[in-house]
């Protein structure tokens, strides 16, 4: 089983998308392992985009996630990963699919309501970053 964090963007949370967006994840047969609302500062969202410090956008994209609440979540099942990242559709809206999270809900290539892990080896820092083990849960689906 794959695990994958996902998390509503600002812009997401502000315009009352990050339950239909949870749900669009649920939809695709991923199992919800952990959940919670919380706001970054400028600092925490440096240190989460790091590995985009010398792109040209660094500085918009960390203003802009640490500007209003995220809601971050961990998904886990089969190629995970993978269903999240077609799920959610083209950075820019205007180039995503019809039916898409970032169609559906993003307002423009910088505010596209969603984030999700791009590899096992993002998500295995990310993991980390938003959740602790006692936040990590298990059931039967």
């Amino acid at each position: 089983m794959q695990k994958t964090v996902v998390f509503v963007k600002p812009d997401g949370v502000q315009r009352g998308y990050a339950g239909k967006i949870i749900a669009h994840i649920e939809g695709l047969g991923l199992k919800l392992r952990a959940l919670k609302m919380l706001h970054l500062t400028k600092a925490e969202a440096q240190q989460f985009y790091a590995v985009h410090r010398e792109r040209h956008f660094f500085e918009s994209l960390t203003n802009y996630i640490s500007s209003g609440p995220i809601v971050a979540a961990l998904f886990e099942g089969e190629e995970a990963i993978s269903k999240v990242r077609q799920a959610m559709g083209a950075t820019d809206p205007a180039e995503a699919a019809p039916g898409t999270i970032r169609k559906l809900y993003a307002q423009n290539k910088e505010r596209n309501a969603i984030h999700g892990s791009d590899s096992p080896e993002s998500a295995s820092t990310e993991i980390p970053f938003f959740f602790s083990a006692l936040e990590i849960t298990d059931y039967q689906r």
